[in-house]
């Protein structure tokens, strides 16, 4: 075995369990991200605002994909904010 088989089985129970957290708790997840975006966004002025938006929805993209557990498929599309 590899190094990267030995390291990805030695992380895949932490994955099913961030993934269990994720499934259980990803509204307050998402909540949290869209508080510290408007946060962020506030003591930037609006500078950074696409970026925010952007870096935003690729993190809650991920946590969409952490935690579907339906064989694979792809989740639904994020909500519009």
């Amino acid at each position: 075995m590899g190094f990267m088989d030995n390291l990805k089985a030695k992380l895949a129970p932490a994955k099913d369990k961030v993934s269990d957290l994720a499934l259980q708790h990803g509204d307050k997840i998402g909540q949290g991200l869209d508080k510290a975006a408007h946060t962020v966004d506030s003591k930037t002025k609006g500078k950074y605002s696409d970026k925010i938006e952007s870096g935003t929805g690729k993190a809650k993209n991920a946590l969409d994909r952490l935690s579907h557990k339906d064989g694979g498929s792809t989740p639904p599309p994020p909500a519009a904010s």
